[in-house]
């Protein structure tokens, strides 16, 4: 046993294992070549001490001499090592995340506190590597003051990870309309806006007024704001929404159990029977900022329909109670989804078809598809397109029929389907926009009731299914 504790505290042996986990970890797994440089430290720390007898030993002898220096110093080592420790597992193996609206009720419900793992699809090493920790894009106590720097931007570059995105996994993205921001209203989209504006002003009137009114910037990947969906499509898939329930390839989709959707009832339904059947009212936000329900609105599951057909069929069979007749609001009418273009008269409901893009395929591009592809061809991909008054195609300056994508593409749709915003309104989520996935509650808290009684002890450390 001796000889093995001798053989560990070995410099050299120490050496060696810090250097092979390091290079392991750091070099390979990051395939960043740059993290070589962190050897001669190791090397430094373990056989040559130079820094610690040119430099450090000035710090050990002010800690023996002064009880105050070492307390303080002590204090700030423990701090600053906690901030490297949770910062490298923020980055390599999972972040928290906490539901803040209701796109993916029943499944997951506000207040829900997640596990998020980053290993699942292999952790995305960060655009903007300089940044203040713990925060994503905005400094506390601050609504405008960025946290990060962009003087030093770094390709994207994801790292193996345990597999790749399922259909139906629930995944963590940053949003890929997100890339230009109002910064006096950043809960609204600023292409939403945009469009607004130009309906009512006028093209390029329009964009002139939004630049006068708003204070726009844009935001690298990392740091757009996070939106977590269901992936209903992968890339390759050709999909299709038709009266509400998804088609991939002509083949109708298994039913999502928490999915709901709007329904109209012909008579109010009591709070009793909204808690007892898990359904929820319709709101929305008054001038004074007030949440109110709409009437006679409501979002609810299968399950939970199903049974308030049978209390509505109880009530109709014996003469008492009001007929409920609730019907699902199924749109019918072109409305403003993407690609937002008069060609594509689809709305939320019968939507599509549309293909999603694969790396390495190739397409056909004609004045037609293009509104579908372009963010993909210009955003996503850098590329410089551009169509000509005779409607020739041209990519970086060179007429082209065709294109090639560089990256895979997935379509992310919330559960609450009436009450998200998703693809079928901004379209393809980029493989470099992928966070994590969902994978389990690890904390719930209603936020309309007060401690202990918001603790919603059924859904804690339950899988996301």
């Amino acid at each position: 046993m001796n000889k093995i504790k001798a053989f560990f505290r070995n410099k050299w042996v120490g050496f060696t294992l810090a250097s092979i986990l390091y290079l392991l970890w750091f070099v390979v797994w990051t395939g960043n070549l740059w993290f070589l440089l962190g050897l001669p430290i190791i090397f430094d720390l373990y056989i040559s001490r130079l820094f610690y007898r040119y430099v450090w030993h000035h710090n050990a002898e002010l800690c023996r001499k002064s009880k105050t220096y070492k307390a303080v110093y002590e204090w700030v080592n423990a701090i600053i090592f906690a901030t490297i420790v949770a910062s490298l597992v923020h980055l390599f193996f999972f972040q928290m995340y906490v539901i803040p609206s209701s796109s993916m009720e029943n499944s997951l419900l506000i207040g829900d506190y997640l596990y998020v793992s980053k290993v699942a699809y292999g952790p995305q090493m960060p655009n903007t590597p300089v940044a203040f920790p713990f925060v994503h894009h905005t400094m506390p106590f601050s609504k405008t003051k960025k946290s990060f720097s962009e003087c030093i931007r770094w390709p994207y570059h994801r790292l193996k990870g345990m597999g790749s995105i399922e259909r139906n996994d629930v995944v963590v993205f940053n949003f890929p309309a997100g890339d230009t921001v109002l910064l006096e209203r950043q809960e609204v989209s600023y292409y939403d806006m945009l469009r607004d504006y130009q309906r009512t002003f006028g093209r390029e009137e329009g964009r002139k007024r939004l630049q006068q009114e708003y204070t726009i910037i844009t935001r690298p990947v990392d740091k757009r704001e996070n939106y977590i969906k269901r992936c209903v499509g992968l890339p390759g898939d050709t999909l299709q929404i038709i009266d509400t329930d998804i088609y991939i390839d002509g083949v109708h989709q298994e039913l999502i159990e928490q999915r709901q959707f709007l329904y109209r009832t012909a008579t109010p339904i009591s709070d009793y029977a909204l808690e007892k059947l898990n359904i929820s009212e319709c709101t929305y936000t008054d001038e004074y900022g007030r949440e109110r329900a709409v009437p006679s609105l409501y979002f609810m599951t299968d399950a939970s329909k199903a049974e308030l057909d049978r209390l509505d069929k109880q009530a109709r069979e014996s003469g008492h109670g009001e007929v409920i007749d609730a019907r699902k609001q199924v749109a019918t009418t072109p409305t403003d989804v993407f690609p937002q273009d008069y060609r594509y008269a689809w709305n939320q409901d019968n939507y599509g078809p549309i293909w999603i893009p694969q790396k390495g395929a190739t397409i056909t591009l004609t004045t037609d598809n293009l509104p579908l592809y372009r963010r993909i061809i210009e955003t996503y991909e850098g590329n410089r397109l551009e169509v000509s008054d005779d409607g020739q195609i041209l990519i970086n300056g060179v007429a082209t029929d065709s294109y090639t994508f560089r990256m895979n593409y997935y379509w992310m749709m919330g559960d609450n389907r009436h009450n998200s915003a998703d693809s079928r309104f901004w379209g393809f989520v980029p493989e470099d926009h992928v966070v994590g996935k969902a994978s389990f509650i690890w904390l719930s808290l209603d936020r309309n009731k007060s401690f202990p009684g918001n603790i919603r002890w059924s859904r804690m450390f339950t899988k996301v299914k």
